[in-house]
């Protein structure tokens, strides 16, 4: 089956085939990736991926076909990217055709695959990477009249687009249950893609910190974990918080850290060393005001260590309460505190809750299973599949 995926991440593909998605599913599907990167010059693409990455990489049955993002600046970038959608897309549905298109998000991506759908013939499947009816409410501590408008425009969008769809992927059963008139469009739920078979195995020993990995700061409610470790740093003179994440022109996050030794805020680092650092970690809490799945919960259960994560989203669908970590209520410092009471004054209960997270990452949330649901989502919206 042969699809066509738009990418909406200025992100590049990871280096290593083994963290590639469209890789692993060559194994079922064939297609190509529309994918806008950070890059400005073709040399900068090629330094990435070796001679002649540009205009295209293949990677198994799939054929990555790049924009460079940054060498277009202004206002009018967006355009430009949804030309190349468009347009790109036209071309290679000609040379050999699509069945399906794959969108990852509801917004502007998602419009250019509504066009081409309608230009082309082929089924439509809108990826649901976010809480719709939290999100850009949280970007800042008071929404600006900005947000506003963004989220009026995500409604927009995501009714459209979900609308025009066959089907959707969904990270968790209720993500679209604020929306009435979504509710009856054919669904696939299940986990974004996380390479788990690459996750470092447990160490002996742990680092006496509480890991915070993500970005933007408010909205990952990096300020309720801050105030939350402050209410319990007296009981555990030797743990630290660390907070991982790029989050620039940040005052406030560093005012909320200042005069506190035992609160690291450190830029962002490759993927590989953030999986050493959530491995070694004793608890990654994840309090976000709004989310879809949470890539780094998946991740650290993968690694055996307990979580805890707000009930914002989809996060209550993979913290099992008691089970592999635990959910408080979205802005709860003083819950929050709590919960890490009890998962640092109990060793025990870390291990226990580590080992529940290590069964369910890799029995239920590994890339073999991904590349299986992700396939039957595809074969699903061909047939037409209720």
């Amino acid at each position: 089956m042969r699809i066509l995926s738009i990418q909406a991440t200025w992100v590049p593909p990871p280096g290593d085939l083994r963290a590639d998605r469209f890789f692993l599913l060559s194994e079922h599907l064939e297609g190509d990736i529309l994918h806008p990167v950070w890059y400005e010059r073709a040399e900068q693409l090629e330094a990435e991926f070796g001679p002649g990455a540009l205009p295209s990489l293949t990677r198994g049955r799939f054929c990555y076909q790049w924009f460079l993002s940054f060498k277009y600046r202004g206002r009018f970038q967006w355009l430009r990217r949804q030309w190349f959608y468009i347009s790109k897309g036209l071309e290679l549905h000609r040379k050999k055709g699509y069945d399906c298109i794959v969108v990852y998000s509801h917004m502007m991506p998602a419009l250019a695959g509504v066009v081409l759908k309608l230009l082309t013939g082929a089924k439509l499947i809108v990826e649901i990477m976010t809480s719709p009816d939290l999100s850009y409410l949280y970007e800042h501590v008071r929404p600006t009249w900005g947000d506003r408008v963004l989220r009026v425009y995500s409604d927009f969008c995501l009714h459209l687009t979900v609308l025009a769809s066959d089907r959707v992927h969904l990270l968790y059963k209720t993500q679209l249950d604020h929306y009435r008139m979504l509710r009856r469009v054919p669904a696939s739920v299940f986990h974004d893609f996380v390479t788990v078979s690459l996750i470092p195995s447990p160490p002996q020993e742990h680092d006496r910190v509480v890991l915070f990995v993500g970005a933007p700061w408010y909205l990952k409610g990096v300020d309720i974990l801050i105030q939350a470790f402050k209410k319990v740093t007296d009981e555990f003179p030797d743990v630290m918080l660390r907070i991982q994440g790029h989050n620039p022109n940040s005052p406030e996050l560093e005012a909320m850290a200042a005069g506190w030794p035992r609160i690291e805020i450190v830029k962002p680092v490759a993927n590989p060393e953030t999986l050493q650092r959530i491995s070694r970690a004793l608890v990654l809490a994840h309090p976000s005001r709004c989310e879809g799945m949470g890539r780094v919960l998946l991740e650290a259960m993968g690694a055996a260590v307990p979580v805890v994560g707000s009930d914002a989203g989809g996060i209550p669908s993979y913290i099992r309460h008691g089970e592999n970590g635990f959910v408080f209520r979205s802005g709860d410092a003083d819950e929050l505190a709590v919960r890490l009471r009890e998962l640092l004054g109990d060793a025990e209960l870390r291990d226990k809750l580590g080992r529940k997270g290590y069964e369910l990452a890799h029995t239920l949330y590994t890339e073999r299973v991904y590349v299986e649901q992700y396939t039957r989502m595809v074969e699903a919206a061909v047939r037409g599949d209720e």
